[in-house]
């Protein structure tokens, strides 16, 4: 093995998950063009100002740039930059043509890598003057898009869609199920079944690169981008899972599937139209984070509870925990959601008590507000799809109410909003305590209590 095979060779083996994250980042950015994975409305495409749709590429591209600056060892990238500038400065045309003939012939993956790095220093080079105008055409953005599709796809080594599965990356990462795939004696059913678990843990791989842990905009652009992705991987997914129920001869599996599809229908409707609608605009720190986390929660919910909710098709015993470290299960996610919105129904029984006090009942709207960004925060997820909409509208609606309003004269219209989202809290408390896995269980008082205490005082 040559000393250019052995860095690139070298470079994989330490650099596992970049390498991973890389794919990634090629795949997000080729689906971001399709405006059709946007979530913005249709009709805004033609007069739409594309600007901060291309900053998020341009964050995306500055964290692939940062990969490739890792991956491509200090030695190589200081030849790299050398030859560039040996090129534009003292090479004939005979040589640097003959420079770039040896670039683009990708006959090896460093080749390929290094033409990666050359294209995307040079997209950086030309968004960034782009950006600079401050108006981006839905035909210049798609433009750009194009470039960036074809030179990802031209890439020899690292297109990430030369295969629909990647051993590399696309595997499942899980002892316990692999055991469960292995088992079946049905070489059909393995066949699908293992292409479903593929594509989950796909999904699994995918969110375990976004970070929104930050308060840098960089790293929470380039999040946005991994979601759009993942709206793109969930409709294969789909179109996957139908082909899949087809061909499955057990009534009780194909039912479950059936359900699976529906809720991922649901779940990526309520991130992309509810959660993500018109994300771009609303650019706030807070608020644009805010909105990051609850989508990226609603996803990877999703996706964990459908691994284990299958799983345990085979294996009644297989336990979400086993599976992943942090996993919450559908009781403890029926509990929170029951008691957090209990909580909410007593703030405004007590706002309710309080009416006729204005300095009390300012206080108390205060508290209610305060309490609803945690909701927001940690809450928000669990809520299915049809209440998300009630929650998000009311929310939105007294977060824009000041303190002031609510201890003047007029606040009669703020309090006939908050009485009917309280029925509406009582129907959906109803709702909740209904599910199966609820029955018999009484809500926490003790912890209600003590969060309403916590928030008052």
């Amino acid at each position: 093995m040559t000393e250019k095979e052995n860095w690139f060779a070298e470079s994989k083996k330490i650099n596992k998950v970049l390498f991973s994250e890389l794919d990634v980042f090629l795949r997000a950015l080729d689906r971001y063009f399709n405006t059709e994975n946007l979530p913005v409305a249709e009709e805004d495409l033609s007069s739409r100002n594309f600007h901060e749709e291309l900053l998020t590429v341009s964050d995306a591209i500055l964290r692939v740039l940062s990969i490739l600056e890792v991956i491509i060892p200090e030695s190589k990238k200081n030849a790299y930059w050398f030859q560039k500038f040996a090129e534009t400065k003292y090479l004939s045309s005979h040589k640097r043509d003959a420079f770039r003939q040896t670039l683009y012939s990708q006959d090896s993956p460093e080749r390929s890598l290094y033409l990666l790095y050359d294209a995307f220093n040079n997209f950086k080079g030309v968004i960034t003057d782009l950006i600079r105008t401050r108006n981006i055409s839905y035909r210049g953005f798609t433009n750009i898009g194009h470039l960036i599709n074809k030179e990802i796809r031209d890439n020899a080594y690292f297109n990430p869609f030369k295969r629909n599965i990647n051993p590399d990356f696309d595997i499942i990462t899980s002892h316990e199920i692999s055991q469960i795939v292995k088992q079946l004696d049905d070489k059909e059913l393995k066949k699908h079944l293992s292409t479903v678990y593929i594509y989950l843990f796909r999904l699994i791989r995918f969110i375990g690169f976004i970070d929104i842990s930050t308060q840098r905009m960089v790293s929470l652009n380039s999040s946005l981008i991994i979601l759009i992705l993942l709206r793109a991987e969930i409709r294969v997914f789909l179109a996957s899972l139908d082909k899949c129920t087809k061909k499955i001869h057990d009534p009780e599996l194909a039912m479950l599937l059936q359900s699976i599809s529906y809720q991922f229908s649901m779940e990526s409707k309520r991130v992309f139209m509810q959660e993500l609608k018109n994300v771009h605009r609303k650019k706030a720190l807070k608020t644009y984070r805010g909105k990051l986390e609850n989508s990226t929660g609603i996803l990877r919910n999703l996706t964990e509870q459908t691994i284990v909710q299958l799983s345990q098709h085979f294996h009644p015993d297989i336990k979400g925990e086993d599976i992943f470290e942090s996993f919450v299960t559908k009781l403890e996610q029926s509990l929170r959601l029951r008691e957090d919105i209990f909580v909410l129904h007593t703030f405004i029984t007590i706002f309710d008590r309080h009416i006729g006090n204005p300095d009390k009942r300012g206080k108390i709207f205060v508290s209610l507000k305060n309490y609803m960004l945690y909701f927001e925060s940690f809450t928000f997820r669990f809520l299915r799809h049809d209440d998300y909409e009630e929650f998000a509208v009311f929310f939105n609606y007294i977060h824009s109410v000041s303190k002031e309003t609510v201890c003047g004269s007029d606040f009669h219209t703020v309090y006939d909003k908050i009485k009917h989202f309280k029925i509406y809290l009582e129907a959906a408390l109803r709702n909740i305590s209904n599910r199966a896995e609820l029955i018999d269980i009484s809500i926490d008082t003790n912890r209600v209590d003590a969060v309403v205490h916590q928030y008052l005082s």
